[in-house]
């Protein structure tokens, strides 16, 4: 599977455009539309204008993804991204069929060169020997000095190599959605396209600069040749997500209903004129991290990006300022205020001089020694234990959440989908970031506050290691091995109890995971333990 993806889910990085020299490929699409003798291209004035305004809006490596054998595809992209404005029909998608290939029983698309010897040599040679020839491929058994045996083998490879060689007819689409762009937009259509039982051979995921998504797939696992059946299974999909899909326009009352139950906000409503904005610490799909200065305080300011606010993005932000105000403990950062007048909305909390724990791993290239990897992780485990008795599940717990203060004290930080657990202990929603991701919540099951025991394995294994988990995966291809059982490779020479205690809470079954009560009850006797031989070491 290829898949373009960049930082954020609805986004891919932009590809070097510099080696056409100043050509321009859209020259050549608008000549073939009118080659082609499409209409509006040549009866349209303004057509020309038109086409340029639409690659403007998109990345320039959406041209480099332009067929030029189905340059009308730039037409319908453009069409599904005007029908996109209206919210009543958001996402608008279209689905095409492309092609039916021919696909061995071992999944491969072509049969390989292997199965074209072994078919050549049995229709020219009556049977293949099993030495190889100049230009064929060796059979997989060995030659027999009894007849009978021999011709045993040859009877029976020859129905392994037929079982092997029958092919399949597999249909192949194409399925495009527009719709508001947004954070998990990738991971929800990826969703969606599985549970209709597809398989992503591709996917081409751009954003536009006023806001919108173009998502492209190429898809298998549709059995047939039926693109009005195809397209009425994606419709039921759409509607069974119950408008998570559509985005809507920013609704001014969202927020104000969401904080309607909070207690007074005069003590933490920040007065934004009182709020120094200083240099940019980080950028995040929607907002940006800045340190400031409030009340003579240094603090961190998140600030949500107007032109991105949306309901679902606005009643995020109320969640968040919501459980913000609950917690107060030692291992998570201090909330101080918030601004929550549209469109100006702003988190202030208390500033961590030591930065992430993602960057000292993997931009400060720290190696961890186990005392203070155990410290980490203690520190770690205290304010999720807190969080957890509190009746609230992270979501979203990974080392790019977890910050240092200036004596290297790590705080669970970032509750921007962070939910209060519901009353039947279990939710269903994806959220996450993949590569730290439960296998339950991947799997659109329902799940509680052991998903967040399960991201610790893999934050965990990130401090021995000083790997990025599934390095030479794409997200989506982890979240993919995951679900099938996939985890980090244990660490070599690592204490027995902390390899152990990985193991234990990424199991795939939730209820056999520890909580966080009982790991931090582990680690601190390891920690104990590890001092404990240090001293009789330096005695």
């Amino acid at each position: 599977m290829e898949l373009f993806e960049g930082v954020g889910e609805s986004s891919s990085p932009p590809r070097n455009f510099g080696g056409f020299g100043g050509y321009d490929i859209r020259n050549d699409v608008y000549n073939r539309l009118v080659e082609n003798g499409n209409e509006e291209a040549a009866c349209n004035p303004e057509f020309r204008e038109q086409l340029d305004a639409h690659f403007n809006r998109l990345p320039s490596r959406y041209i480099l993804d332009v067929d030029m054998d189905r340059v009308e595809d730039v037409l319908l992209h453009q069409k599904l991204l005007a029908l996109a404005k209206d919210p009543e029909k958001r996402p608008v998608f279209h689905v095409r069929y492309m092609e039916t290939i021919q696909t061995s029983r071992d999944g491969n698309d072509d049969l390989q060169q292997c199965s074209r010897c072994h078919t050549e040599g049995v229709e020219h040679e009556g049977v293949v020997s099993s030495q190889k020839r100049n230009g064929d491929c060796e059979v997989d058994f060995e030659p027999c000095s009894k007849l009978g045996d021999l011709n045993l083998d040859v009877r029976k490879n020859a129905e392994d190599m037929e079982r092997r060689q029958e092919v399949f007819q597999v249909p192949v689409y194409k399925v495009v959605f527009s719709t508001i762009d947004k954070p998990k937009l990738l991971s929800q259509l990826s969703a969606l396209l599985s549970d209709i039982g597809l398989n992503i051979r591709e996917a081409h995921v751009f954003s536009t600069t006023d806001g919108y998504s173009l998502d492209v797939f190429v898809v298998d696992g549709w059995p047939v040749e039926d693109t009005d059946g195809l397209h009425e299974a994606v419709e039921k999909a759409i509607a069974r997500s119950e408008g998570s899909l559509s985005g809507s326009s920013p609704s001014h009352s969202v927020i104000e209903k969401a904080l309607v139950t909070q207690p007074e906000s005069d003590d933490w409503e920040i007065d934004r004129r009182l709020l120094k904005i200083g240099e940019k610490i980080a950028s995040g799909s929607c907002g940006d991290l800045y340190r400031g200065v409030y009340l003579s305080q240094d603090v961190a300011v998140k600030i949500l990006r107007s032109e991105h606010l949306n309901e679902s993005l606005e009643i995020e932000f109320a969640q968040e300022v919501t459980i913000l105000r609950e917690v107060q403990h030692r291992n998570v950062v201090r909330f101080i205020g918030a601004c929550t007048k549209l469109p100006h909305l702003c988190i202030v909390t208390e500033y961590m001089p030591g930065g992430s724990l993602y960057d000292f791993l993997h931009k400060d290239h720290n190696v961890l020694e186990l005392p203070l990897l155990l410290r980490f992780a203690i520190d770690v485990c205290k304010g999720m234990e807190y969080l957890h008795q509190n009746n609230i599940i992270h979501r979203d717990l990974k080392t790019a959440n977890l910050l240092m203060d200036v004596n290297k004290v790590v705080k669970v930080a970032d509750f921007g989908v962070a939910r209060f657990q519901n009353q039947e202990g279990v939710m269903t929603a994806e959220t996450g970031t993949y590569r730290w991701m439960a296998p339950e919540v991947i799997n659109h099951q329902p799940y509680d506050q052991k998903a967040d025991v399960f991201s610790f394995a893999i934050v965990l294994w990130e401090l021995r290691t000083g790997k990025v988990p599934y390095d030479t995966m794409t997200p989506l291809q982890a979240a993919l091995g995951v679900r099938q059982g996939l985890r980090p490779e244990l660490p070599d020479k690592t204490h027995p109890r902390l390899v152990e205690l990985m193991k234990r809470c990424w199991e795939a079954v939730p209820s056999n995971r520890p909580s966080f009560s009982e790991i931090t009850v582990e680690l601190e006797e390891l920690l104990q333990e590890v001092q404990t031989v240090s001293e009789h070491v330096g005695l």
